[in-house]
């Protein structure tokens, strides 16, 4: 008997592809196709997807306006570089600089959101004259020497070598810390006071604070509100950059704001920079960075970016972009997100595998621990598992990997969620049962 086509083409991946390139499931699967909220796999089962690719597949698979737009700019040029004019990337900057909220914005595209925090950080240490940097415990922003640097998740940081000198400061994490039993309040006057200690431990000027407004690999862990407003306080008086990761929380996926650090906005407090990439280009390889004017123009050398900004994904990611506006996708991840939200709480209410169900919009972290209250990465997995054999599709993280992440596209419809989250709840009742 053959083996099946997944089986095999595991084979071939394992011959030529890195060990620590991971591996959702016990049998891999590969995605073949996808329409709207659904894909199916090289062996013909259909899913509902809840995970969008890690929250990139922002509107819908094989959106129509996204696919004609790049194929009638690949039937003109697929690349030139930045050497050149460029008008796709050029309207695509000026609709991405007037929703940013940042004062006086440019834009610089990249490849993806690792390269966008790399040259966040590199403007703001080059503006600042410092390599040392402020991050959150539990961070995560991305896989590159400097994103890792700025890394406070040892489960994605396999080096201490470092280009920056990193001090982490607390943020999100309650759960398992002396933190658990304190209030929004309380929790936000005892990290303003730590982040007061920190930098009174340092012995030079620091050039920013680089920030996600909610986790996104740390489990959707999120800060109270308001938090970051009272850190930028703290950071004006020592004229540190605010750096704010919208990689995962930006364009509308939280429902409630546009970009995360809205959440943050209290007195006018607003980034310096901001970086975006993933639900962007919809499946396309986009990043970006947003910054103050003064900041993007104090790199004092030549540049330029071979495929940042190509011809084809900015056609692309301003198609998709344009049509989560026009089809106002924020104020459908708000009603519909809250649809999903209210199912997963009256399961947790009831299901000791839970210990908490928190994020927003379409947005939605399910943490899960075992028997004595401890984290449950096991629990985690049998429920990606199990899920996945019930047709959805959805993801994992946290610091120690017991906590599900729940973020389909934006254009989930309330028959969807309500589909979802009865798969969800039915792997999460059958990893509850499991010893």
């Amino acid at each position: 008997m053959s083996e099946g086509i997944h089986a095999e083409l595991l084979k071939r991946r394992q011959a030529v592809l890195p060990s620590w390139l991971s591996l959702y499931y016990d049998e891999p699967i590969e995605i073949e196709y996808g329409e709207g909220r659904h894909v199916v796999d090289a062996e013909g089962n259909r899913y509902l997807d809840f995970f969008g690719g890690i929250l990139t597949t922002m509107t819908a698979h094989a959106l129509p306006e996204v696919a004609a737009a790049v194929s009638t700019q690949a039937g003109k040029i697929l690349h030139t570089s930045t050497l050149y004019l460029n008008r796709p990337m050029i309207e695509l900057a000026e609709q991405v600089a007037e929703l940013s909220g940042i004062d006086d914005p440019r834009v610089f595209f990249t490849s993806s959101g690792t390269e966008a925090n790399d040259t966040a950080l590199l403007l703001a240490t080059g503006f600042r004259s410092s390599n040392q940097v402020l991050a959150l415990r539990n961070a995560y922003h991305g896989r590159s020497f400097s994103a890792i640097a700025i890394t406070g998740n040892t489960g994605w940081a396999p080096t201490s070598l470092s280009p920056v000198q990193t001090y982490y400061v607390h943020g999100t994490r309650r759960r398992g810390t002396p933190f658990a039993d304190l209030s929004d309040e309380e929790l936000t006057a005892a990290c303003v006071a730590d982040l007061e200690d920190v930098l009174a431990q340092v012995r030079d000027n620091v050039a920013c604070f680089i920030a996600e407004p909610i986790q996104g690999v740390g489990g959707f862990a999120m800060p109270p509100d308001g938090l970051f407003a009272e850190f930028k306080k703290v950071l004006d008086r020592h004229g540190i950059l605010w750096i704010s990761d919208e990689v995962q929380t930006g364009w509308g996926r939280t429902g409630d704001h546009y970009w995360g650090w809205q959440a943050h906005a209290t007195g006018g407090a607003r980034p310096d920079i901001m970086t975006f990439a993933k639900g962007l280009g919809n499946g396309l390889s986009i990043g970006g960075v947003v910054a103050r004017a003064e900041i993007m123009d104090s790199v004092a050398a030549n540049s330029l970016s071979t495929f940042g900004g190509s011809p084809v994904t900015t056609a692309g990611a301003l198609a998709n972009l344009r049509y989560a506006l026009d089809h106002d996708l924020q104020g459908n991840a708000r009603r519909v997100g809250a649809v999903l939200r209210a199912r997963l709480d009256e399961a947790a209410a009831r299901l000791p595998v839970v210990a908490e169900v928190r994020g927003r919009g379409l947005m939605i972290g399910v943490e899960l621990v075992d028997r004595d209250g401890g984290p449950s990465p096991k629990a985690a997995t049998d429920v990606l598992e199990h899920a996945r054999r019930g047709g959805l599709l959805i993801g994992k993280g946290g610091l120690h990997g017991n906590v599900l992440r729940i973020a389909p596209p934006l254009t989930l419809t309330a028959e969807e969620a309500e589909e979802g989250a009865a798969a969800l709840v039915a792997a999460l009742e059958h990893a509850g049962h499991k010893p």
